[in-house]
């Protein structure tokens, strides 16, 4: 049974297993090389309003990245997205998380590493829409 908060609505994580917490927790603590690098652009969006929270559980799933209020997930895919069953796993969580409402935007692991410059450009495209206008000193 879900938490409810006072005044009788639902806290919005309280449908998370204890164990997808869990693992999100451990990897929280081993980000790779493209998800570090990633996060270090998600987070130059911070003063404009984005909020990315890291390895974040929404329902049965483990979100490499998300900003939950405007509905974005970014993933970065390894090796193993590329494989048949990662692809079939992928649509299936893809396909759950439209469903949420969230748009998923996927980089591939070597594109975050050697080509930082065009992911940046591409969130910037993607995420401008939702950002605080900038701040002029």
């Amino acid at each position: 049974m879900a938490a409810q908060q006072p005044g009788g609505s639902f806290m919005p994580h309280s449908n998370i297993e204890p164990k997808t917490r869990t693992r999100a927790k451990a990897l929280r603590r081993q980000l790779t090389n493209a998800e570090y690098r990633i996060w270090n652009l998600l987070r130059s969006f911070r003063r404009r309003g984005a909020r990315f929270r890291r390895e974040t559980p929404v329902g049965p799933y483990i979100a490499d990245f998300a900003w939950l209020s405007a509905r974005i997930i970014v993933e970065v895919d390894g090796d193993s997205h590329a494989s048949d069953a990662g692809m079939k796993h992928d649509e299936r969580r893809d396909l759950f998380l439209s469903g949420q409402g969230f748009r998923i935007m996927r980089f591939d692991n070597n594109d975050v590493i050697f080509a930082e410059e065009a992911i940046d450009v591409e969130l910037v495209e993607a995420l401008t829409p939702f950002l605080l206008p900038e701040s002029r000193p």
